[in-house]
């Protein structure tokens, strides 16, 4: 075992939670699970395989993931971050035994590498594998970004590592489930987007360095994109992704992951955002308060909810 918990953010997750949990169990038994009040069973089998479970309303995915670091109840000397539906690999288990130690104390964070899987296949090309992500780091060093839609890890200090082994994003539900939560994510994704221009929130974020890590390229190409014309940018996006990226070589299932994943919900994103200046305008504060009444979210502040 090695000197380390895990935080998982679970809601109706028993399609995966076990699987999750078993494979951490190869480095650690310290998991500490923060649960949105599942209906299914989701806690018990976590429960049943060790893990300590307690429950919080959702309000945000930094809301809740910052109430775990907040209140992890084990002390250890790192932290990682989790999603319900991924697992870590054997090597990479072996990898966090052998070297975890060893590590320098001016590294405070950890990169790993994830794959993603779609209709059970690999998704290996279109600039989705190696994607590197900042997974692992010290006690009391990292906090997760007040956003709305792809947070990270922020580091308070200390420098980082890249580990060689991967985590693996495996989720195991019907392709109706993936295009209700995808429908779900872009009210999200225009927020964040929008905020990129109308900075709602005035929260610290990832500096963007297109040089940098891996989530300060994302940010900056982020703002790049953002600020392309809507409904160009979907294109142009998928076109790279599916060609001058190699996404093809996915094969028919890959054709549907990346039209999918790379147009069609970057394409609803946008015309979310058609629909948001076609009812409130272009006024930061008439945007503000119509997704107050329309949606019960203050986008000035992303760690709370309004009742609508």
């Amino acid at each position: 075992m090695v000197d380390l918990s895990v935080i998982i953010l679970t809601n109706n997750e028993s399609k995966h939670i076990g699987r999750c949990i078993k494979s951490l169990q190869l480095i650690t038994n310290k998991i500490f699970i923060v649960d949105s009040f599942s209906t299914d069973n989701t806690v018990s089998i976590a429960e049943d395989l060790g893990a300590t479970v307690i429950q919080n309303p959702w309000v945000s995915y930094a809301f809740q993931f910052n109430f775990g670091i907040q209140n992890n109840p084990f002390q250890t000397k790192w932290l990682m971050r989790m999603d319900a539906d991924e697992y870590i690999t054997a090597e990479l288990a072996d990898e966090l035994k052998t070297s975890l130690s060893t590590i320098p104390e001016t590294i405070s964070g950890l990169y790993v590498k994830r794959r993603v899987f779609f209709m059970d296949q690999w998704i290996n090309h279109g600039g989705y594998y190696p994607i590197w992500l900042l997974r692992i780091w010290r006690h009391g060093l990292g906090v997760c970004e007040e956003l709305w839609m792809d947070e990270h890890i922020k580091l308070s200090s200390g420098t980082t590592a890249q580990l060689q082994n991967d985590i693996v994003d495996h989720n195991l539900n019907n392709l109706t489930w993936w295009t209700q939560k995808h429908n779900n994510y872009a009210i999200r994704e225009v927020i964040d987007l929008l905020n990129i221009k109308y900075n709602f929130g005035n929260k610290e974020t990832v500096t963007p360095d297109f040089w940098g890590s891996q989530e300060q390229r994302t940010r900056y190409l982020k703002i790049k994109y953002a600020n392309l014309p809507l409904f160009t940018r979907p294109f142009l996006y998928f076109i790279f992704r599916f060609i001058f990226k190699g996404g093809f070589l996915d094969g028919k299932k890959g054709l549907i992951w990346h039209f999918l994943q790379g147009f069609w919900y970057r394409f609803l994103v946008d015309a979310k955002i058609y629909e948001v200046y076609q009812r409130a305008g272009k006024e930061k504060e008439n945007i503000v308060s119509h997704f107050r009444t329309e949606y019960g979210k203050d986008l000035q502040s992303p760690n709370q909810s309004v009742k609508i």
